[in-house]
């Protein structure tokens, strides 16, 4: 499904989180999306059977593959971030092995921003290269002619989240875009932290977006999953020899070739077609179910993280125990212009960073001092969260990749939530008190 909301009659973002892809249900007139918790579907006939199994016709089969309920969440995804199509997983790493799985041979390489989340940090470093054989160059985004100097004749992929997880940076995606498409390399984004209400890379020259759903596309914390999104914008006929997964004929569907037979999506279908079938990483669909029961509130959640997230920014920076706040909603912060220009209207979402001029202690003090906000490993939640990266998130990456992730010793990351904003500073500014009086 896409949508271009440039058109004069194209529905507005607020109007798809609500309708697209939940249409009432035929049969019984229920608007809600159901819960089709089924293994499989009846076929009409052996020719219909047939024709699905060879992909010479949609419908669903198995729910390894597809499913009801977890295409409503995919039709949502595509239109919410003007792509074509999507697939959902179980996890925002297991999205990212997805993709990874349709792009790359063994022996290739790809580059990402070293400004990453920790746990895609050591998949890449780490599991990638052990288990298949992909070598993973990490390269500094504050200087965007890095990502150009580290291409070789092996790289197949560029990766960067929009806005970083934990530091807050915000990525230059059309300088990147550009760097890929010159190298005729497809560029992933991870949308997770800024959403497609803030931010949508495919308007920048993006060819891929993933999400963890579990963050704030949920934004309930009840729900783990993941998201590829296609962009349908790479040509992969003519750069079949560099990904024969999607330009070349496979022999499991009688030589279908993706990329010339389902060009309108050639990554969704190739998605669901080989990487669920094969890899089975298939998304719940309660998962899906609560999933899409979130995102009809994306916007007014997205804006409402935003300006609390911004109150409390400005109340930090101003703070005596606090040494620094990096978060790009501020007009001194490093990631301020690039907010301004790929986030609506200068929101910058609700994660970033600060760091306690007490250091380690200090921030470890605060953790354990706060009431309203709760210690957890997780983003995007309805409730003000609070972790330590440096010891937690991040604390399996070596020392120099954490100081280039943002996850300083002192260093607290926080996903400020919907909570009144008056409770959420009054509990920070208790917990700083009770910091220092430590310190002292």
């Amino acid at each position: 499904m896409t949508q271009d909301n440039n058109k004069p009659n194209a529905h507005r973002f607020e109007t798809l989180t609500i309708h697209a892809g939940s249409a009432p249900d035929e049969t019984t007139g229920a608007v809600g999306t159901p819960i089709h918790q089924a293994v499989s579907y009846k076929f009409k006939d052996t020719k219909q059977a047939a024709g699905v199994f060879s992909l010479k016709e949609m419908g669903f089969i198995y729910s390894r593959i597809n499913n009801p309920t977890v295409a409503a969440l995919e039709e949502k995804l595509a239109a919410l971030e003007n792509g074509v199509g999507a697939t959902c997983t179980p996890s925002g790493l297991s999205a990212s092995l997805l993709i990874f799985t349709a792009l790359m041979n063994t022996g290739d390489d790809f580059i990402s921003s070293c400004k990453i989340y920790g746990g895609t940090t050591s998949q890449f470093r780490d599991t990638f290269k052990r288990s298949f054989g992909w070598g993973c160059t990490f390269v500094d985004p504050t200087d965007i002619d890095n990502f150009k100097r580290a291409i070789t004749d092996k790289t197949k992929v560029i990766f960067a989240e929009s806005i970083s997880n934990p530091e807050g940076f915000v990525m230059d995606i059309e300088a990147l875009a550009r760097i890929a498409e010159d190298a005729k390399i497809p560029l992933i984004i991870d949308n997770t932290v800024a959403t497609p209400f803030l931010c949508r890379p495919f308007d920048y020259g993006a060819d891929i977006i993933t999400h963890s759903t579990t963050k704030y596309l949920s934004g309930h914390g009840q729900a783990m999953g993941g998201a590829v999104v296609d962009g349908g914008s790479f040509d992969w006929i003519k750069n079949a020899d560099r990904y024969p997964a999607l330009g070349k004929d496979d022999p499991s569907y009688h030589n279908v070739v993706f990329g010339r037979d389902f060009a309108e999506m050639p990554i969704a279908i190739h998605n669901h077609a080989v990487g669920l079938r094969d890899l089975g990483m298939n998304q719940q669909p309660m998962n899906a179910y609560l999933t899409l029961l979130g995102m009809e509130t994306l916007p007014l959640r997205m804006e409402r993280h935003s300006e609390n997230a911004m109150k409390v920014a400005e109340y930090l920076q101003s703070h005596p125990a606090v040494a620094w706040v990096n978060f790009a909603g501020l007009k001194d912060s490093p990631s301020h212009a690039l907010g301004k220009k790929y986030l609506r209207d200068g929101m910058s979402s609700s994660l970033f960073t600060f760091g306690l001029k007490g250091g380690y202690d200090s921030a470890v003090s605060v953790v354990e001092s706060v009431k309203i906000f709760t210690h957890l490993a997780n983003i995007g939640d309805t409730r003000s969260l609070m972790i330590h990266p440096a010891s937690t998130t991040h604390s399996e990456l070596h020392e120099d990749q954490k100081v280039k992730a943002g996850a300083l010793p002192e260093a607290l990351r926080v996903s400020i939530g919907l909570e009144h904003i008056d409770d959420i500073i009054n509990d920070l500014d208790q917990a700083l008190s009770h910091a220092a009086q430590m310190a002292a």
